[in-house]
């Protein structure tokens, strides 16, 4: 199957749901250079990643490589996503694409995407049609192989790619419009880098030169280019750009609240987990005071472990269950379970710590990387603990690594070491962190500025990205 997807105009959270959804299915991503970087994230870690991006006098490959290679891999049996910025109707030779998949016989879909000739504006503030000033809009390339300029005086002109070649794209504007049409670039439309430069027909070209602006970018004209009902601008992370390092399948809520505050995401998973199948074989879960759980991670570990092997959580019998922060008591509730004692502090010591005051019989479920000095804490108190682990974690190999990034949030130590292991700069950004574990962590790899959140809560790590 091939899909030719439009990725929007950058920011991540402009990708359709159904671009999402085939994207998770893909083998091999075809990628062009005006993708987001917050989507080549979502490229599934297993896909072969291919960069057919198009830059001025430099394609990485031609169109007619870029096809054979769709028609190849298809062919093999795998799922290919097109990936083109905006849609892949609009300029984006989505359907010369179209006509070869269809010579070939190969069956394929159409996944539209956000249009950079409307989205961009809008990120701007800059409505593409308003009735208190024009009638319609018009969509055209700077590019146009025809050279044709439709003379509509009235209706918002808006061109695409068309920084490289404002001068020309000037002079024809002057022979219909008058020279003081208000005009407005948008540098880098929807992500944090975003810039929007207003000016009027005549200062057109002098505007892109003492800005030094430079593609992707969005150049409007007509009436409208003069309103900024810039919504953006009054978000706390407008401008902002942050990394979360969570496994897959644990970000989306805090990249929805992110981005609901005007944060440019991006998701770049730094370790996977992975349940240690057989790891409750010969264990007695009874004749426990209490039952503790380090994460999420633990508590969807422990109930898969169970079912696999027949058996339930009754046998745990009269224990209290003790849980470090709000989500993974959450968790816990979700599955029926009653959670007796959660540490002030979210982080395992003060977990142990708090369970050790109570000088009972504690099993604990936890991973396999676990920090180790749990165990001491209980063995100072003299308390019987007895640790499981259930769940490993390995690092993801960073395939892609984003750059200019402003914030990096680590939930776990583990997520600092999987970042740093494929990654060697971006020390001097700074770094927010649940708990003080994570915290020293990062201290340990070399970061300076570093916030810790409140709790371990989804809540508290947004504030301290604020």
């Amino acid at each position: 199957m091939i899909w030719l997807v439009g990725a929007g105009p950058g920011d991540a959270g402009l990708l359709t749901l159904r671009g999402h959804e085939v994207l998770k299915r893909a083998d091999v991503v075809i990628y062009d250079h005006l993708v987001g970087e917050g989507i080549l994230a979502l490229i599934p870690e297993g896909a072969e990643r291919i960069d057919a991006g198009k830059y001025s006098g430099n394609h990485t490959l031609s169109q007619h490589e870029i096809e054979s290679l769709m028609i190849e891999r298809a062919r093999e049996g795998k799922n290919i996503v097109r990936l083109k910025g905006g849609d892949p109707f609009v300029f984006g030779r989505g359907g010369e694409e179209a006509e070869v998949i269809i010579e070939a016989g190969l069956a394929f879909e159409v996944v539209p995407g956000v249009s950079s000739a409307l989205a961009v504006p809008a990120y701007a503030g800059i409505p593409a049609t308003h009735r208190n000033y024009c009638s319609g809009v018009n969509i055209m390339t700077a590019h146009d192989k025809n050279n044709l300029l439709p003379d509509f005086s009235d209706t918002t002109q808006i061109f695409l790619m068309g920084v490289s070649n404002v001068k020309a794209l000037q002079e024809k504007l002057l022979l219909t419009l008058s020279p003081d049409t208000p005009c407005a670039i948008i540098e880098n439309g929807t992500t944090s880098r975003q810039r929007v430069f207003r000016t009027k027909l005549c200062e057109l070209c002098r505007t892109v030169r003492e800005n030094s602006i430079t593609p992707p970018a969005v150049i409007v004209a007509g009436k409208t280019a003069e309103l900024s009902l810039n919504w953006r601008k009054a978000l706390p992370l407008n401008g902002r750009r942050i990394l979360i390092t969570r496994p897959s399948g644990r970000g989306e809520k805090l990249s929805m609240m992110l981005r609901d505050l005007g944060a440019e995401v991006i998701h770049l998973p730094t370790i996977r987990t992975s349940t240690l199948h057989g790891a409750l074989d010969g264990v007695n879960l009874g004749g426990y005071d209490w039952a503790g759980f380090t994460s999420i991670t633990g508590v969807g570990a422990l109930f898969e472990l169970l079912a696999e092997s027949g058996r339930d959580i009754r046998e745990l019998g009269g224990a209290r269950i003790a849980a470090i922060g709000s989500a993974t008591a959450e968790s816990l509730r979700a599955h029926g379970l009653k959670v007796d004692f959660v540490p002030e502090i979210y982080d395992g010591l003060h977990l142990a710590e708090g369970l050790a005051k109570f000088r009972e019989k504690v099993l604990m479920f936890r991973a396999q990387e676990g920090s180790p000095e749990i165990g001491e804490i209980f063995r100072k108190y003299g308390i019987n603990c007895e640790e499981v682990c259930i769940y490993r974690t390995d690092y993801v190999k960073l395939a892609h690594v984003p750059d200019s990034i402003d914030t990096i949030i680590f939930t776990s130590a583990s997520t600092v070491r999987g970042f740093c292991l494929g990654v060697n700069s971006l020390r001097e950004v700074r770094a927010v962190c649940i708990g003080r574990q994570t915290a020293d962590e990062a201290v340990r790899h070399g970061f300076s500025d570093i916030v810790i959140a409140e709790q371990a809560a989804l809540e508290a790590i947004v504030r301290a990205c604020s």
